[in-house]
């Protein structure tokens, strides 16, 4: 079964400094019966104002994943992880037992576009950790590009306290996508930039999802050119 969620769907605000858009319960909205998919509990898609951001804050047993997509964000926490996240990086916090960090825009003139994604850990009270690297953007050329996992292996690749795997990937118009993978498996799609068709049967814009069950194989198409992520999880 493929569930289409439209970005007109999402939870979202505006606080000035901040425009955010929820896909899942998260802070002060609450829907029950939109807590969470597998694992997956948190996809934020952020705009942070240029020198904004979120200040020292706590976190706990949770893996969070960072994606810039447009801008660069300033990242910073108790254990000593720092560092600047621009397209092309991968960020995953293990907040673990607990963690102090904070989240700020760190350019002074360009809004910062991001998804931040929160993810159950496999096992509770983790020791804090940090990891970030860079991804070859090319590699997402009509292909599904890998860049966190705990399965996968590469000099590229985040790893993750999870059963899962975040793969960014890019067609060019008129190119299709493949994905071969077990039915008994959950898959996430969401749309970064474009407009993508599922299978030849449901198509979706900039900012549009798709929660999938009981799908083996799916074709992502791209009539005009597209970025999308995909995620496998249990």
């Amino acid at each position: 079964m493929i569930a289409i969620y439209p970005a007109s769907s999402r939870f979202s605000g505006d606080l000035g400094w901040l425009q955010f858009n929820f896909s899942f319960s998260f802070a002060d909205y609450h829907d029950p019966d939109n807590v969470s998919f597998g694992p997956l509990r948190v996809l934020n898609e952020d705009y942070i104002q240029p020198s904004r951001g979120f200040g020292i804050h706590p976190h706990r047993d949770m893996e969070i994943v960072t994606v810039v997509m447009k801008g660069e964000l300033k990242h910073e926490d108790n254990t000593g992880g720092s560092g600047l996240i621009r397209p092309g990086e991968v960020q995953r916090m293990t907040a673990g037992s607990g963690i102090l960090h904070s989240e700020v825009n760190a350019s002074e003139t360009e809004v910062a576009n991001l998804l931040q994604m929160w993810f159950l850990p496999a096992s509770k009270g983790l020791t804090p950790s940090y990891e970030q690297k860079a991804y070859d953007m090319q590699a997402m050329k009509n292909a599904l590009l890998p860049i966190v996992s705990n399965t996968i292996q590469g000099e590229s690749m985040v790893s993750i306290h999870q059963d899962l795997t975040i793969y960014l990937s890019e067609p060019e118009a008129g190119a299709t996508v493949t994905y071969e993978g077990d039915a008994a498996r959950k898959l996430f799609l969401f749309v970064m930039a474009g407009e993508v068709t599922l299978n030849g049967e449901h198509t979706l814009g900039r900012s549009d999802s798709a929660r999938m069950t009981d799908v083996a194989r799916l074709s992502v198409h791209s009539a005009e050119g597209a970025r999308f992520m995909l995620i496998d999880l249990p």
